[in-house]
């Protein structure tokens, strides 16, 4: 029998839960269809969890810092096994929240994998969906390089099931996520070895921001390898060995084996719509329309800008267009993100390497400052900030804003805002500083 809905979501993730719960509200019969937890990577197994995960792993550096302010603290120790419980069951109390959500918006949530009948019908079991307009959004997963014993190793998804740790963990890879758990392990008291194919981390940022991530990674301990890849992994559980291409074996108690996502196609059927793909992800229009015009796709699945974020106000535009009464477009052209990194770094605009590229090397200006925050004075110790600002010489427009540093992604959250509405360096240089705060040099640089 047929269930007839204005609206089917495949995939409760974020882009699929803003748009399910937004269409609702503009009076859309909705049904969600998940195979998994309700709440998506970000939820579950990425976003919220790797904060908190960050957040634990920080005490390291706060507790070392304590004496020289005067807290004289002994017998430390830590139990990431407590932590990593902890993590879950908030996780678990998201999830339900999410579900009340839902409940509360009028979405009928569909326990179960679903996949296209045609261009109308999505089977889920013995259920058939029938839906004027569909709208995929089933994100991406974690994937494996193609090296004997591969399967040895975790993906990210898997470091948030784990009940402890090993002593040494070999973490491969070069981008944030690869960053971001080398320093949570690291932090937690795990001797990590970061093996990178290329020459830098995290491609793609400010190539100088990077360099100062690197720089405080090195300094906590993290050793990083360049031009490092793995060949194979061989052992078994808790106790591994990762084979480099240059023959070098590295022993260690886990791999993590962050190189790359990609989206979660597998299982879906888009052959029975007629849904045309590309390399490997769904391509759509500035209305997130796919080439099958009622059927439409947000988030990880489309490969353009994967942030939590991005997919939601995907998923919120696609409802507000086709349901509700104001239609509009997702600006993708100024994103800020953050990498939870220690030192974390945060960006909003052009990397001076970009913006060289777009107006030449003399039509650039970048402004800096490198310094020791003031909450590492007594201490005397830890990686300095990196503030710097990339400026168009002819108009005098801020093209980019990055820091490394403590507060990095709140302080550029806020800058995002200014860069979004055009200002200039005068109108950085006009506002008058909150002093002392880390982010007031981003307003006292010089000309």
């Amino acid at each position: 029998m047929n269930e007839n809905f204005d609206l089917v979501v495949l995939g409760a993730g974020s882009g699929g839960l803003a748009a399910a719960k937004r269409a609702a509200g503009h009076g859309a019969r909705v049904a969600i269809v998940e195979g998994d937890r309700v709440g998506g990577t970000c939820v579950i197994r990425g976003c919220v969890p790797k904060k908190l995960l960050v957040y634990g792993s920080a005490y390291k550096h706060l507790l070392a810092d304590a004496a020289s302010y005067g807290w004289h603290i002994e017998g430390i120790r830590s139990n990431p096994s407590i932590l990593l419980a902890n993590v879950r069951a908030e996780v678990d109390r998201l999830n339900h929240l999410h579900l009340g959500f839902l409940e509360k918006a009028g979405v009928e949530l569909v326990r179960g994998w679903g996949c296209f009948e045609d261009g109308h019908t999505i089977a889920v079991g013995e259920r058939r969906l029938r839906a004027e307009r569909i709208l995929i959004a089933v994100g991406g997963r974690p994937q494996r390089p193609a090296i004997p014993g591969a399967e040895l190793g975790w993906v990210s998804d898997e470091m948030f099931l784990l009940e402890q740790l090993p002593e040494r963990v070999v973490v491969v890879g070069a981008g944030f996520i690869a960053c971001e758990f080398a320093c949570i392990l690291n932090g937690l008291g795990v001797a990590v070895t970061q093996l990178v194919r290329g020459n830098y981390l995290l491609r793609g940022f400010d190539l100088e921001a990077a360099k100062a991530v690197q720089e405080g990674m090195e300094q906590e301990g993290i050793e990083i390898r360049f031009g490092h890849s793995p060949a194979a992994i061989s052992g078994s559980a808790g106790n591994l060995s990762v084979h480099s291409e240059g023959g070098e074996i590295i022993a260690c108690g886990g791999v993590l084996l962050a190189t790359g996502r990609r989206p979660f196609l597998e299982g879906l059927r888009l052959e029975a719509a007629a849904i045309a793909t590309e390399a490997n992800r769904i391509p759509v229009d500035s209305e997130q329309r796919t080439n099958v015009p009622h059927i439409y796709a947000v988030g990880d699945v489309t490969d353009r800008i994967n942030l939590t974020p991005v997919a939601i106000d995907e998923g919120r535009a696609f409802a507000d267009s086709v349901y509700g009464p104001s239609p509009r477009q997702v600006d993708h052209s100024l994103v800020a993100c953050a990498v939870f990194s220690q030192p974390e770094l945060a960006t909003v605009g052009l990397s001076e390497e970009e913006a060289i590229q777009r107006h030449g090397p003399a039509g650039v200006r970048v402004h800096r400052a490198r310094f020791r925050p003031m909450s590492q004075a007594l201490p005397a110790r830890g990686p300095r900030v990196l503030l710097k600002l990339v400026v168009e010489l002819e108009s005098g427009k801020v093209l980019g804003c990055h820091m490394v540093g403590e507060h990095s992604a709140e302080i550029v959250q806020m800058a995002a805002i200014a860069i979004g509405m055009g200002a200039t360096k005068a109108d950085f240089d006009r506002t008058m500083a909150l002093h002392p705060s880390v982010a007031e040099e981003f307003v006292t640089m010089p000309n």
